[in-house]
């Protein structure tokens, strides 16, 4: 039987990632997923994948992405264990309707799964603007209670963050910052990984 996780971290990597794909695309829902390992009741996302900012319903693209993130993820002997989404509008932190089915598909496959929405209004800050949400009932995703705990495991990472999306134009990681809409748009874009682009 495996341990209901009451801990998750997020490392500065996958926030990084998370909050630049959100500023590349900022009048478009943007999502992905969260890959890392489960140790007792911990879970450790280490890495971000970035899926969508165009087909963000339940279409083809979205279930060819997340197969291969699945299988990226596996080649490195890790699983998804979260889901991402930061929505278009400023105030919204409400999951969409393809995000909760996705994020249920997630737990399905990760009973410990756990997402997280963007709060844009802490963006521009050096805030932590994660939501982080559990499910405690099928398709109902809500904030985590006091009894589970979040934390970045840099807490200087969304200064980082914020620091590398501002200085863009000197280093133009958000013109090398690529989801799985822009590979399929150019096959050069290396999505799984962003390799170089977010450090």
């Amino acid at each position: 039987m495996s341990i209901t996780p009451t801990s998750y971290s997020i490392s500065p990597l996958a926030y990084t990632k998370i909050i630049v794909h959100a500023a590349k695309y900022p009048s478009s829902l943007v999502n992905g997923v969260l890959i890392g390992s489960q140790s007792g009741s911990t879970v450790s996302v280490v890495d971000a994948i970035p899926l969508l900012h165009h087909w963000t319903s339940l279409s083809p693209s979205m279930e060819i992405g997340l197969e291969l993130a699945e299988f990226h993820a596996s080649s490195q002997s890790l699983l998804i264990v979260g889901y991402y989404q930061g929505n278009e509008k400023l105030d919204d932190t409400a999951f969409s309707i393809t995000g909760t089915k996705v994020a249920d598909k997630i737990k399905s496959r990760f009973p410990g799964a756990f997402a997280v929405t963007i709060n844009n209004e802490l963006l521009a800050t050096s805030s932590n603007a994660l939501i982080p949400h559990l499910s405690p009932t099928p398709s109902k995703w809500t904030p985590f209670s006091s009894s589970t705990s979040f934390s970045l495991t840099d807490p200087s990472s969304p200064t980082r963050a914020l620091t590398l999306v501002k200085n863009n134009s000197n280093n133009g990681v958000l013109v090398k910052f690529g989801d799985f809409d822009d590979h399929l748009e150019d096959v050069s874009i290396d999505w799984l990984n962003n390799r170089g682009v977010v450090v």
